[in-house]
């Protein structure tokens, strides 16, 4: 059977994922107190028993005022290490990758869930329990108004930030995951350091982008020295701000080399959400909208990367890999709305004579493998995601 480029292996140091399907991180705010529960493990699931050769858990505070929402996960102290081992194995078990990544909110951290608002917090929140948190920035400046004001990082408190990564970094390491990311996008705290709106520091760690980029980049390098040499080690980007005066895609370009050159074995290429909601981009949507600043960085910053953004349908994404725009190809809601989506994938891109229910769960392809047989002679009847 001919394997379609989107079900290829790849390999980055010694972790080899089955194909190039890799379940984007998508936070879920329905942790309590930073640890993962049934809901993540059932949510996250789905997706390795789909087919998907890596999955990602959500964006993962390293710090307790570095969450999102009351309702993120977290691995800030020892306790929260079980629950997430739990999901990881089970990720392996059934076939997939596991992957986590890193994060700290910065000035978008004790904000809303995004079903009771996705903006600041309200006088309703605090009746539900969710009582706002001093949070911090690289400079005191809101995200927009009636947000909280951050407070400005000392050295002192950039260097405790550091351990409180690497920390984090030694306990996914004890938790079982095989691939970490670090989150500098979003607008979030480390995106916040590289752009130019929202830095305005005038020590070492701001300025122009050399000076923007130092504390990002020592997060990396700090993660990098504390996650096994054998495992890969992703940073996810928004490789522009779409905001006038912001991150333009040379500046992430020059960044990704330098990621790279501190350990950094693939690029996540996301863009926007300095301001607004999480991820909102102020570039417009349509198909496959990032996947030019995935193929750029890759051939410019001479790095693998990832494409993400509505990157919707099969077809879709065996051309971004055909035309090599990318290594790998993220599906996020995509997966939400089908989470056998990688099945499914291959289902369609193999001809119909072809046979692949092998790839599915045995409790699955036993069953569907004769049934198909049948199926073919009722008359009229199309097979789903088949061709031919």
């Amino acid at each position: 059977m001919s394997q379609p480029p989107l079900f290829r292996p790849f390999t980055l140091r010694g972790v080899t994922a089955k194909n190039r399907i890799l379940i984007s991180p998508m936070c879920q705010y329905s942790a309590v107190d930073g640890i993962a529960n049934d809901w993540h493990l059932v949510h996250l699931g789905k997706f390795a028993q789909g087919g998907a050769g890596i999955v990602m858990m959500e964006a993962t505070a390293v710090t307790a005022n570095g969450r999102i929402t009351h309702g993120d996960l977290g691995l800030w102290h020892d306790g929260q290490i079980k629950p997430l081992e739990r999901i990881a194995a089970f990720l392996r078990d059934n076939g997939a990758v596991p992957a986590i990544q890193l994060a700290h909110a910065g000035r978008k951290a004790s904000m809303q869930r995004p079903w009771y608002g996705n903006a600041a917090l309200t006088d309703e929140d605090r009746a539900r329990g969710d009582q706002p948190w001093p949070i911090v920035a690289p400079s005191p400046i809101p995200m927009e108004e009636g947000w909280l004001t951050p407070q400005e990082l000392s050295e002192d408190e950039l260097e405790q930030l550091r351990g409180a990564w690497r920390a984090a970094t030694l306990r996914a390491v004890e938790a079982g995951f095989e691939m970490l990311e670090v989150h500098c996008a979003h607008g979030y705290l480390l995106h916040s350091f590289l752009s130019p709106l929202s830095n305005m520091r005038t020590d070492q760690y701001g300025g122009d982008r050399a000076g923007r980029m130092r504390f990002p980049l020592q997060v990396i390098e700090t993660v990098r020295a504390a996650w096994p040499d054998t495992l890969p080690l992703s940073v996810r980007v928004s490789s522009v701000d779409g905001v006038e005066g912001g991150i333009e895609l040379a500046d992430s370009v020059v960044f990704a080399r330098e990621a790279k050159a501190r350990g950094a074995d693939i690029i996540d290429c996301s863009s926007g959400g300095l301001l607004g909601s999480a991820t909102a981009a102020r570039i417009p949507r349509g198909y496959g909208f990032q996947v030019p600043f995935a193929q750029t960085i890759r051939k410019e910053a001479d790095v693998p990367t990832i494409a993400v953004g509505l990157i919707l349908h099969p077809d879709q994404a065996e051309e971004v890999l055909e035309q090599g725009q990318a290594d790998l190809v993220g599906i996020g809601r995509e997966a939400l709305f089908d989470p056998n989506w990688p099945l499914h994938a291959q289902l369609e891109l193999t001809e119909a004579d072809e046979q692949v229910f092998a790839d599915w769960p045995k409790q699955y392809g036993w069953w569907l493998e004769r049934r198909e047989p049948g199926l073919r002679k009722l008359e009229g009847w199309k097979l789903p995601y088949r061709r031919g």
